[in-house]
């Protein structure tokens, strides 16, 4: 059978008309296009993909399932490492991991595995009967701080190990940036809410409205009879530029910005929370986290531009969000870096001052350094500007708890194999260790200490 060279194209919303909605951008692929996709899998003996994939999924053997036609096999395959599969096969960036190592990739476009792993969960959750396998518990209690991805991915792995987990969630729904961050065209927030039904149904108990640091503190955890604790908080604290009218009205962090929009529903026409529907509006930044903000505050209405220091090459966010954010119509400045935020007078954003940048030669990481160029300042007309600069972990919980070691940017200092803090007992994982990265990333870490707590408690 001739090898088919190009990835089946994945159906998605005509970009206007998305532009002016919050249903979810990429549309799925049916049964017949998911057959076809996974007949291009040459099963490579030696497996290269799954080496990309931080949770080791199978990803041979689920594919090969896909051909047969057996979608549920090919799920009960994939659930085996992942707890979050309808999740991973939307936001992760399979072109930089799995589909990365793939051998068709080296001739042809490599195998579309995310788009056949959100094919396979979105058909199991179609045809779920709720039905889960009783697991016997042994009694030991495991606290998990956070619901975000590593905390639930930690969660769902010690569930299936028989130990009685509780998450405690400081927000009033679980899923962590899943659901605070991640808009509801990238991420429908019912799929989160079907995968967090799925591990109660493992037994996992979730508490939301409880801040870790505030209400419990970890130490009160352990006197509360938990065994053992793993903390994925993620990395909630948003960074700033600290440049003149930072603090005027209608400048926002995408922490907050993308939190009412995602989690309070500010996007709804009846919605509670408020959020300025800008009529022109700025995002500093050129990761995920500024494509999000920059097609939701499209989706509300306003002309939007993404401005980003460097030049489009070197851009962090995945193409696919380039691509899409284009397609609605959203503008970049590249080589540009806002100097200062005008007041309009009356305390509010009255546009934003921008110097022209150059890049220097790649310093010893590889990497080109922005460099300003004189008398090249210029004005935006904007009404609102979005910081998306990144965030780091919030001190919170080391602030509260004595002896847990972080490092200079707040991150909570781990042994990479096991996940074990300085703390005995105590494992942490995903953005509260790294600062923010990726979903994938952090489930791989939830799983990492999952394991090692197991070892932990089985022999303590």
């Amino acid at each position: 059978m001739a090898i088919i060279p190009k990835k089946n194209e994945m159906p998605v919303q005509d970009p206007i008309l998305r532009a002016g909605n919050f249903k979810e951008v990429a549309l799925g692929y049916s049964k017949e296009v998911a057959v076809n996709e996974a007949s291009r899998c040459i099963n490579c003996k030696n497996k290269p993909c799954v080496s990309g994939c931080p949770v080791k999924i199978d990803i041979p053997s689920f594919i090969s399932k896909v051909k047969e036609g057996d979608f549920e096999g090919a799920y009960a395959i994939i659930s085996k490492d992942s707890s979050l599969p309808a999740v991973c096969g939307r936001v992760c960036p399979q072109e930089s991991q799995c589909e990365s190592k793939c051998t068709l990739g080296v001739k042809f476009e490599p195998v579309a595995i995310g788009r056949l792993e959100r094919f396979v969960a979105d058909y199991h959750n179609a045809n779920d009967n709720g039905e889960v396998a009783k697991i016997e518990s042994n009694g030991v209690k495991v606290a998990v701080v956070g619901s975000g991805p590593s905390g639930l991915t930690a969660a769902g792995d010690l569930a299936k190990l028989g130990y009685e987990v509780t998450v405690f969630e400081a927000l009033h729904t679980a899923g962590g940036v899943l659901v605070y961050g991640i808009p509801e065209f990238r991420l429908p927030k019912s799929i989160v809410a079907k995968e967090v039904d799925g591990l109660k149904k493992l037994g996992v108990k979730v508490e939301t409205n409880v801040v870790v640091g505030k209400t419990l503190t970890i130490e009160e955890l352990f006197e509360e009879g938990f065994k053992a604790v793993f903390i994925g908080s993620g990395a909630g604290l948003p960074k700033f530029m600290n440049i003149e009218g930072e603090t005027l009205k209608n400048v926002y962090s995408a922490n907050e910005y993308l939190t009412r929009i995602n989690l309070m529903k500010a996007y709804l026409q009846d919605g509670t929370t408020p959020v300025y529907r800008a009529k022109k509006l700025a995002v500093i930044g050129g990761g995920n986290v500024a494509m999000d903000a920059a097609r939701s505050a499209k989706r509300l209405g306003a002309d939007v531009t993404i401005i980003y220091r460097r030049t489009e090459k070197e851009l962090p966010a995945r193409l696919e969000e380039i691509h899409h954010a284009k397609e609605e119509g959203i503008k970049f400045e590249f080589l540009t870096s806002p100097v200062r935020i005008l007041n309009d007078g009356n305390g509010a954003v009255g546009g934003i001052v921008c110097e022209k940048m150059k890049l220097s030669e790649p310093d010893e990481s590889g990497r080109a350094r922005p460099i300003r160029i004189e008398n090249s300042e210029y004005e935006i007309d904007v009404d609102a500007v979005v910081m998306a600069l990144g965030t780091s972990p919030n001190p919170l919980i080391k602030d509260t708890t004595k002896g847990l070691e972080v490092n200079r940017h707040g991150g909570i200092i781990v042994c990479e194999e096991t996940g074990k803090t300085s703390l005995n007992g105590v494992y942490a994982g995903g953005d509260a260790v790294t600062g923010a990265a990726t979903v994938i990333l952090a489930m791989g870490a939830g799983k990492t200490a999952a394991k090692s707590i197991d070892e932990y408690l089985k022999n303590n």
